[in-house]
């Protein structure tokens, strides 16, 4: 895949990890308020029926709040997922574009509440929201 297939603004992930390394590329762009997840969907994203794995959608939506969560806190903190609730509205299909949008809603001290919306191809087939503990980095 190139990066022709990628929608403006968008570079590589910068913080990989062994839980979504099969996956890659993926990819991110950061604005004022959230860090935005991205990645063009292929067969290793997949369940047995050929539709997107709904544990890719959880995981992503996961990784893109927390991230943004993270971001917003001025990144001093490290972030422990308290709570995670996904409503599945749709599917996506292989070569969609698959984006993660956050919305952080309320951060404190120790606490973070966010939200997002995903999107393939600009239709949504996901929502989520999330809770995380803010832990001082040390």
């Amino acid at each position: 895949m190139n990066d022709t297939n990628i929608p403006p603004g968008f570079g590589p992930n910068q913080r990989r990890s062994p839980l979504t390394d099969p996956w890659e590329p993926l990819y991110w762009k950061q604005t004022a308020d959230a860090v935005i997840f991205g990645l063009r969907l292929a067969e290793p994203h997949t369940n047995a029926r050929g539709l997107i794995h709904g544990g890719l959608i959880a995981a992503l939506a996961d990784k893109a709040m927390g991230h943004s969560c993270g971001h917003k806190l001025g990144g001093t903190v490290s972030l422990v997922t308290v709570n995670l609730s996904v409503d599945y509205i749709g599917s996506a299909k292989i070569g969609q574009w698959l984006q993660i949008d956050s919305e952080v809603l309320k951060t404190g001290s120790t606490i973070c509440f966010v939200q997002c919306v995903v999107t393939a191809d600009g239709e949504v087939i996901a929502r989520a929201n999330a809770t995380f503990r803010a832990v001082k980095k040390t």
